[in-house]
Formats: structure tokens, sequence, C-alpha cells
């Protein structure tokens, strides 16, 4: 009847570290070691229905009365009561060892006590009732157990590799990194890695919760467990087994089942208190009642099961959920954490923004064309490495401009670059830059928003040319949304104020702070955690690391860097903040659910309790409140599952047919 989860997640405020038992790979992993620990619990035996059905036929014979050799003493019912109800007793024999109050060992005492005043029938009726119970709760839990195994059948077995100049198949686990994936039409991706050759279409519904499938061409990454539609790809293996964004996924579903958050170890104590509480009311009744039925009444009612199933179920099948919308939470405590958000911080370049500047704006100077200006600084950026000089020569390639090569180049550091062209001194950066070397740009420009390279030769002013980070097309839906769900947004950024409040002022954002080291940053989200407030940190970089550290919960952009990632109590898979949004929808919802079962739990109690203790609720009509109650509360968790799969297999051979076809 009771999900107690017996292994504890070892976390601390800002960083997870997942102590892993599971196989190298997730194609390793059998049924038998994703259930490890719980089948003794949950699993589906034919032996249990067999059971059930035994001690209905029993209670149907002591109502008829068949047999009953000695007088107010039922065999059968003694008998089958005994051998039935022999998984209660057991699990309550080892509470009364581990000293633990659970809903087993107050039921044990209830069908004693039926027993001692001869209701044997009522004893059998709620010895069935609470064996089927748990057959039900079983299937139920156990589909939220089941979602991992359903999430490994998503990799094949087996896998084209090219070696040499033959192509043989070979079992996952025994592809190496570099290889080469033949990826034929209709078949799933068994690893992460790049296109290196061919041209497809490939649906990643499994991975990043995209229903449509998107292009593949060269250089293009897929993900393993991801389906293509169309052509044949030859994928170079870059992550393999559990280093995948698929086996990532699973080993957090995995963590999800053992991890115990703050609200689920309240659930448990919650469970024990109202076990207490009933106990006590049932000795209560018996004094002043002196009632043994009413009394036995009052233990049944209690439906403290539903809490300690409901609320790890609920924790499962959130994060489950979350994984298919493309976020991996790493545990329960960070589900909570975002459940109770009240505060987000959003890093700029890269989680706002593509973190890729483009030219978005041309200034000529009097007398120069913008071809002229374009020429001149491709040609002194030709040499250049600086994201920004990468900027200006492909936009002027895009352009026509043939950039020329120069005979000298010097870059200095800060400032921009220096180059001869034809003999000529080409001057490409800063207005600093500019003004040391005697020219002097038009004060008009310098309030612009983005970042102004600045243009000259010799000492002839050509222009200016305005680069810009292209905002991402989710942000603003993401940062509207957060503000409606009153989190309040701020923008944290390294970049320079005009450039900040340009982003700001596009997404709606009110609150931002430019200009920053990684370690402002940082100190902005330890103030908040410290004034009590649930912060999360979003970010991408290198220099987000400390600040997804301090905060509440940290989240990592998926294509964001390795220590960002690893930092990060939070995944997102992809650049798409939408997924952050769903996460906090999700991990919200979780929340209100599990608050339902809690204050639905204290109501149905107190009444059944009182209604009980008054003589109002005979033994089989309490079982029946208890059972029922047990179950709605379950069901009521079952809602944040994952839903069911079509037939996977099915839905191949469709694909196969159509591409054939």
């Amino acid at each position: 009847m009771t999900v107690t989860p017996k292994t504890e997640e070892r976390a601390n405020p800002g960083h997870v570290t997942a102590v892993s038992t599971h196989p190298s790979r997730p194609e390793d992993m059998s049924s038998s070691d994703v259930h490890e620990g719980h089948d003794h619990e949950h699993g589906f035996h034919l032996v249990d229905v067999l059971r059930v059905v035994f001690v209905a036929l029993a209670a149907a014979a002591v109502w008829s009365h068949l047999w009953e050799p000695f007088h107010g003493v039922s065999v059968i019912g003694l008998a089958a009561a005994l051998i039935g109800g022999y998984p209660i007793f057991k699990e309550a024999f080892e509470n009364i060892v581990e000293r633990r109050m659970t809903m087993e060992l107050s039921m044990t005492i209830a069908l004693v006590s039926a027993l001692a005043i001869g209701e044997f029938f009522t004893a059998l009726v709620i010895t069935a009732f609470v064996l089927a119970a748990e057959i039900l709760e079983g299937l139920t839990v156990g589909r939220g157990r089941r979602a991992i195994q359903d999430m490994l059948d998503l990799l094949p077995q087996t896998a084209s590799v090219l070696r040499g100049e033959h192509i043989v198949e070979v079992e996952t686990r025994a592809i190496l990194p570099q290889e080469i994936v033949m990826i034929r039409p209709g078949s799933r991706i068994p690893v992460d890695g790049r296109v290196v050759d061919g041209h497809s279409f490939v649906e990643e519904a499994a991975i990043t919760g995209e229903p449509m499938p998107r292009e593949k061409i060269l250089g293009s990454e897929v993900y393993a467990g991801t389906i293509n539609q169309a052509g044949t790809l030859q994928v170079c293996a870059e992550r393999l087994g559990k280093e995948t964004t698929f086996g990532k996924i699973i080993e957090a579903v995995e963590r999800a089942e053992h991890s115990r958050a703050p609200i689920q170890k309240m659930a448990d104590r919650l469970a024990a208190y109202l076990v207490y509480f009933a106990l006590g009311a049932a000795v209560l009744t018996f004094v002043i009642t002196h009632n043994l039925r009413s009394t036995i009444s009052v233990i049944i009612v209690a439906v403290a099961c539903g809490i300690a199933a409901g609320t790890p179920l609920a924790i499962l099948g959130a994060i489950g959920r979350a994984a298919r919308k493309g976020a991996i939470i790493k545990g329960g405590i960070y589900l909570e954490a975002l459940g109770q958000l009240d505060t987000v911080f959003l890093d700029k370049t890269g989680t706002l923004t593509f973190g890729v500047p483009v030219v978005s704006e041309i200034r000529t100077g009097p007398g120069i064309t913008e071809r002229v200006l374009l020429e001149a600084a491709a040609s002194a950026e030709r040499s250049s490495e600086h994201p920004l000089g990468r900027a200006i020569v492909g936009f002027a390639e895009q352009q026509g401009v043939q950039a020329i090569h120069p005979e000298s180049f010097e870059y200095r550091i800060g400032q921009g670059v220096i180059a001869f062209v034809h003999g000529e001194p080409i001057v490409v950066g800063s207005r600093a830059l500019l003004e040391q070397l005697g020219v002097s740009p038009p004060e008009e420009h310098q309030k612009a928003p983005g970042t102004e390279i600045f243009v000259a030769s010799g000492r002839k002013y050509y222009g200016s040319i305005l680069v810009t980070d292209r905002v991402r097309p989710s942000a603003a839906h993401a940062t509207r949304a957060l503000a409606d769900m009153r989190i309040n947004v701020v923008l944290l950024t390294g970049d320079s104020k005009a450039a900040a409040k340009a982003v700001a002022s596009q997404l709606g954002v009110v609150q931002f702070y430019s200009e920053l080291l990684p370690e402002q940053k940082s100190a902005y989200v330890t103030e908040q955690v410290r004034r009590g407030r649930t912060v999360a940190m979003v970010g991408d970089g290198i220099n987000d690391a400390p600040a997804l550290s301090e905060a509440s919960v940290g989240v990592a952009m998926g294509a964001g860097t390795d220590v960002a990632r690893e930092s990060a109590d939070v995944v997102l898979i992809g650049n798409d903040l939408d997924k952050f949004v769903d996460t906090v929808r999700i991990a919200r919802n979780c929340r209100r659910i599990i608050l339902e079962n809690f204050y639905g739990t204290l109501i149905v109690d107190t009444i059944g309790i009182g209604l009980a203790a008054a003589g109002m609720l005979d033994p089989l009509f309490a079982a029946f409140i208890h059972v029922a109650s047990e179950l709605t509360f379950i069901f009521n968790s079952t809602r944040l599952l994952p839903p069911l799969e079509r037939n996977k297999h099915a839905g191949e051979e469709t694909v196969i047919a159509q591409t054939k076809a």
C-alpha cells in the first residue's frame, strides 16, 4: 500500500552528484535493472490475483456458513484471513522491526481485532479490498516505472557501421567513438553525432518534444532514439550509451524514482502522524463507547496510503513528462523548487540571444558607399579570429563583396585591428582606437544598441558597422509566460548597458543589470537566495557556472558548455526557453496535485474517523472508503504521467512504408 523509497538523494543546494549504479550504457540495462528493489512491492503476479480470488471465495463460504465445526469460530474465515493476509502481516512485522508506523501495521491491528471479536466475514472482505487495491496501485505505479523501459525500447539493439570499405552489422554497445554509423530510412538513430554525408528529415519528438521532423544536412547534429524518416544518413558517433542525450534522460527518470524531495519526506511524516492519530482516536472511541466494531472502523478508515503512494508517483510522472518535453531534471528536490519559483535570472548571450553576432546596420561616412565601407572592413578583418570580425567578413561575402588579403595585420586587444591593404592603413575598431589615430567619428552614433565598429582608411572616416546579437524567437514568449505566472524576470549580462537595454526592451523585461563579471552575477543570485527567495538561474556559458551553482535551481541550455551543464540542476535539450516554461508549469502542477492529495487526505480522514467513532460506519464501509480514497489520490497523481505511447513498431513500419512509397 505504501511506496516508500529507501534511497536518499545526495545533493547540495547548488549541484547534485548522482551516485549511479546503472550499467555503463542504456542499451545494457534490462528491465530487472530498472525495477530492481521494487518488484516485490508492485510487480503484477498471477499469485496476487489468485490470492484475491481465494479470499473472495472464502468470504462467500463464511457468508454461507459453510463448514463451521466450532461454535463462534469460522475455520475457513480464520485460515483464509491468515493465508490471504500474509503479505500485509509480513510487511507489518518488518515495520515493527524497523520501528516504523505505517498503514500496513495499523491495518494488521484492525484485522486481528476483527478476527478476535468474530468478525470473520468483515476481516476477509477488508483483506480482499486491500489486496485488490495493492494490485491496482501496483499497475498504476508500474506505468510510471515502465516509462523507463519504454524509453529503453526506443534504442536499437544493432546498428550498421562503416568499417574499412565494408558496412557491418554490430551490437549498439560495440560502436566506437568517431565511427561512421549508417542510418537507413525508417530506422532509429543509436548514437549522438553529426551528419557527415546524406540528407534527410528526422523526427525528434522523443528527445525535444517537437512534433515536426527536422531537416538534417552535412554538419547537423542528431540524437540517439530519434527516427530517420527519409534518406540515408552517415553519422559520426560522438556520444555513446549513457553519455548521449537520450541516455541522460533515462538516468534522470531513474533518479526520479529513487529521489526523495522534501515534500515527499513531509508526506511520509504526515502518513505516520495520521496513523498515530487514527490509533489514538480508536483507543478514545473504545474508552468512550466500548464498541469494538466502531473502534475497528476508526483504524480501517485511515487513508494515509494515498499520500505516501501518490507523492512519489507525482514526482516520477512530473520528471518523466519534463523529460519528454526536453528538460532533464536531476532530482525531486529541484522539481519542488521549480514549483515554488518566484525569481528567474536570465543570462543574455546564448540564452536569450543566439550568441552569434550579425551585422544589423551599415552607416556610411560622407562620400562613402556601403560597398566601399564593407570592402575596407572585410579586408582588414580577413585574418581576424574575433567573432565580430568574422561577422563582418561573413556579411560581406553574403553581399558579394570580395575581401582583399592585407599585406600586414595588427590586432590590438580590446580595441580593434590595423591592416595595410595596397599600402593604405585601414583601421577597424572602437571609437577610442580611431581617435587615438587621429580620426574623429561623429557623435550621433555613440548610443546605438549593439556593438558599433568604426572604420577608417588613412585619416578618412569611412563609417561604422553595427553588430548585434539576434534575440531567439522563443525568448519573448517565454519571458511573457514567466511574468504571467508572477515570476520576477531579471536579465544579467556582461554586455554593455545599451545592448542589455535593447534586449530587455524587446522582451519586455523591466529589470536588467549589465557589464557584470561572473562573480557579480553570482553575487546577485546569492543575495536573492539569502533573502529567502526561490531563484532559478538560466545560462549557457562557463561564466554562468558560479551563478548556476548558487541558485536554488541552476538551469543550463543544452547547447551550452559542459561546465554549465555539469553545474546545473536542470538541463534543457537545445536552446528553446519555452521548454523551461513548460518545466515550471509541470513543477507547479505537480506541487498542486500533491497538495490536493494532502488536503484531501486530511479531510477524508477527519470526517471518516469522526463518523466511525460515532458508530455511523461499520468496518465494511470503512474499508470501502479507505480503498476508494487511496485509489482516488493515486489516480490523481497519474495525471502527471507521460501519455502512453502508440505502438512504436507499428509507427516505425508506417514510416518505412511511406519512405518506400
